[in-house]
């Protein structure tokens, strides 16, 4: 699903349009874009009400090759750039340079009726690679997975693949979905759904995190704590690529989204803020 949030000064409606210096293009990651960038880009135009605001949120793909073709000044990202993107960026005199601007951690959801309230790493690779197909498999009751992952143009698609699965291929039963809200709603509605979701969509009726048991024996759940230390498994940075140095309005956002305003949004949806040096 398309989901572009359009942020538009008043003044400039009535005055007819506004000049590109004063419109900032962002396009990308729906983790980073269906909430967070959106939230900061409102905080960032109460105190600069002369900007406009395009953001599109399709995707981290969508994001790296915006910034190659040029039609972005910020490329948001759940992941690190491929080295094809990066050789095709060079190849059009494009540098990406990424700016780590958040911490997540991919949480595995369930429906809340569902017993299993942990899983090991193997099992959850099992799971979506389809090496096992039934929930009582892995403790919980008798019924067939239905697994919801997202879009192969989603960073979370391939981080998940990086971190949760050895880079093998998902269960062909999988179904891809669009966003992170997606997921979320397909398994508050299904008994036997299992998907992953950043942190920040881990709060919708009807799911529940489950705790993930890692080769110590331990069960984590993703939170600041287990995110920053790197003990929750699926923790990752999340990314605004920009082409270079940011510079004028770029700058200007990208430094607001670091601040203690920006941070304290990322903070307040449910991401965990990039500590101070």
């Amino acid at each position: 699903m398309k989901n572009t949030v359009s942020v538009l000064l008043t003044a400039a409606l009535l005055a007819g349009s506004l000049s590109a210096a004063d419109k900032l293009v962002i396009k990308g990651s729906d983790t980073l874009g269906a909430k967070l960038v959106p939230l900061v880009a409102e905080a960032f135009k109460a105190a600069n009400p002369e900007v406009a605001f395009e953001i599109a949120a399709e995707g981290s793909t969508t994001g790296i090759a915006a910034i190659t073709d040029g039609t972005a000044q910020i490329g948001m990202s759940s992941r690190r750039a491929k080295p094809t993107e990066l050789s095709a960026a060079l190849a059009k005199g494009v540098s990406m340079k990424p700016t780590i601007v958040a911490y997540d951690g991919m949480a595995v959801i369930v429906n809340e009726a569902n017993p299993v309230a942990q899983l090991t790493v193997r099992q959850v690779e099992q799971i979506f690679t389809g090496d096992v197909t039934d929930w009582s498999a892995v403790g919980g009751n008798p019924g067939k997975f239905s697994i919801y992952t997202r879009n192969t143009s989603s960073g979370t698609y391939s981080d998940w693949k990086e971190l949760a699965m050895k880079k093998r291929d998902y269960a062909g039963s999988s179904q891809k979905m669009a966003g992170n809200e997606q997921i979320a709603a397909e398994v508050a509605n299904n008994p036997n759904g299992i998907g992953y979701v950043g942190l920040a969509y881990t709060h919708v009726p009807g799911i529940r995190v489950v705790a993930i048991v890692g080769k110590n024996g331990k069960a984590v759940l993703p939170d600041d704590e287990t995110v920053q230390a790197k003990s929750y498994p699926y923790a990752r940075p999340t990314f605004f690529y920009t082409n270079g140095e940011p510079h004028g309005l770029t700058a200007q956002f990208v430094e607001f989204m670091l601040g203690a305003e920006g941070q304290s949004i990322a903070k307040e949806v449910g991401f965990v803020p990039v500590a101070k040096e």
